[in-house]
């Protein structure tokens, strides 16, 4: 073994909204972003959607998350929520 390998790779971190949470311990996240197209030089907006395991069930649908990429948990799941960083607002006004 080398010193090499006792090194953690720096995980990947995403930001997105959470637009399901009936799955239990589990949320789909949309992680937006914007790129250049090629041709037309015109910004496009791209998402993807991230199922990522959320333990203790915190996250309801609206809220702004930050996702850490994680060993697979299941077939689909290969993220976890670190942290939510923006609660959504309740229906209804209430704060």
């Amino acid at each position: 073994m080398t010193s090499s390998s006792n090194e953690r790779k720096q995980r990947k971190i995403r930001t997105g909204i959470v637009v399901s949470d009936k799955m239990d311990k589990t949320v789909v996240v949309e992680v937006s972003r914007t790129v250049l197209h090629p041709v037309y030089k015109k910004f496009v907006r791209r998402r993807k959607r991230f199922m990522a395991h959320d333990e203790d069930n915190r996250c309801r649908i609206g809220d702004e998350v930050m996702i850490v990429e994680t060993r697979p948990l299941s077939r689909h799941k290969n993220w976890r929520v670190q942290k939510i960083v923006k609660e959504a607002a309740l229906p209804g006004g209430a704060a």
